[in-house]
């Protein structure tokens, strides 16, 4: 005999229908924690990397500067060497005119010496000859004296000569001694500075060498911290955030901007009304005093990343109050990208935000999720 259920089939529907809900139940029990876990450990990961980011870039910053105060004080090295060279060349210009003095100057006195030779050579013949005979050969007494005179003349003449010649030479040649110890002095000073500077730009190249090292180890991380970002996106995409309604004024948005219909109107920046591009407009606006860049014609959200970099504004991974945060990937079919105002920037790794055109097509609303769900911030 058979044994039939004694429940209901409605009763057994139920159960059955009860029985899958507490499945999914089950399976959401168990993926909501996997994906917050997962979460987690990408965030303590970039918090990791980028604390090992921030120690490259001070480790880097470090060495730059310690690198440029060894280039000033190689500079400064190079300098004085200089300057020295400069004056061991004077004075090297200096020596070589001394000693091309003396050279001609012994000339002089070899010169003036053969003609002193010559003369008491002369003088010794004419001594041979007495008194008695030199009276006798001349034509008269004053004869005799006057060639007595001019024998006695050219002889205190080459004296004076040679003596003045030689004194001349001593003083070129203490000149010479002086400007050669003056040159000796200054060229171990240059080889000390030389020295000196090779040691210091020996330590420069090492240093700036560190530097290069540690701003590779930043890239590198960069990378990585990207890689893990764009997982940190992808997660936080598939957990999606919490939307409202929000603020009954709409963020401050112009009335004749948000009560128009969406897209019949284009704003000052070339945008068209109750899009997320020009309500972020309106925010930058308001924040910057008027500065909000017109970027008609290329106001796509997906295009404010190139246009903020093209304009020179700053932009990063890490959000900011009054920031732009943009999704410029692909991501459910939308290829404009999105764009919205950070509002907050809260302890849990969530940002709230708000925005227009996202849910709802052309409303205000108001969106806290994973900081990491946006792209890039710019920061206006």
């Amino acid at each position: 005999m058979t044994d039939w259920s004694t429940t209901p089939a409605k009763l057994r529907t139920l159960t059955w229908k009860k029985s899958v809900l507490l499945l999914i139940a089950m399976v959401i029990a168990i993926v909501v924690p996997l994906q917050n876990v997962q979460a987690d450990s990408l965030q303590d990961r970039i918090n990791q990397i980028q604390s090992q980011v921030d120690s490259f870039n001070a480790e880097a910053a470090r060495l730059r500067a310690e690198g440029d105060t060894l280039q000033n004080t190689l500079s400064a090295l190079t300098a004085q060497k200089n300057a020295i060279q400069a004056e061991i060349d004077l004075n090297q210009a200096k020596y070589d005119q001394l000693v091309a003095e003396i050279t001609k100057n012994e000339k002089k006195l070899a010169d003036q010496q053969k003609v002193m030779a010559n003369a008491i050579s002369d003088l010794a013949q004419e001594s041979t000859v007495s008194p008695i005979e030199l009276l006798a050969s001349s034509n008269s007494i004053g004869d005799y004296i006057d060639q007595q005179e001019y024998s006695s003349s050219i002889r205190d003449q080459l004296e004076t000569s040679i003596k003045q010649i030689k004194e001349l030479k001593e003083q070129l040649t203490k000149q010479k001694q002086e400007v050669e110890r003056i040159l000796i002095d200054q060229k171990t000073r240059r080889d000390t500075l030389a020295a000196k500077e090779a040691e210091q730009a020996g330590l420069l190249a090492a240093t700036r060498g560190q530097e290069a090292q540690y701003q590779q180890l930043v890239a590198q991380k960069q990378g990585e911290l990207e890689e893990l970002y764009s997982q940190q996106r992808a997660s936080a995409r598939n957990a999606g955030g919490i939307i409202t309604a929000g603020d009954p004024g709409k963020g401050g948005y112009p009335s004749n901007l948000a009560n128009a219909p969406k897209d019949s109107v284009v704003d000052p920046w070339g945008m068209y009304n109750r899009e997320c591009v020009s309500y972020v407009a309106w925010k930058v606006h308001q924040k910057t005093n008027g500065n909000m860049p017109y970027w008609g014609g290329r106001g796509n959200a997906n295009e404010w990343p190139g246009n903020a970099d093209a304009a020179g504004i700053p932009r990063g991974p890490a959000p900011r109050v009054g920031s732009a945060a943009v999704i410029y990937s692909v991501y459910s079919g939308d290829i404009y990208g999105h764009v919205a105002w950070v509002e907050s920037v809260n302890g849990n790794g969530t940002v709230t935000v708000s925005q227009y055109n996202w849910g709802s097509p052309g409303s205000y609303s108001e969106m806290t999720i994973a900081a990491s769900y946006f792209d890039t911030y710019i920061y206006f």
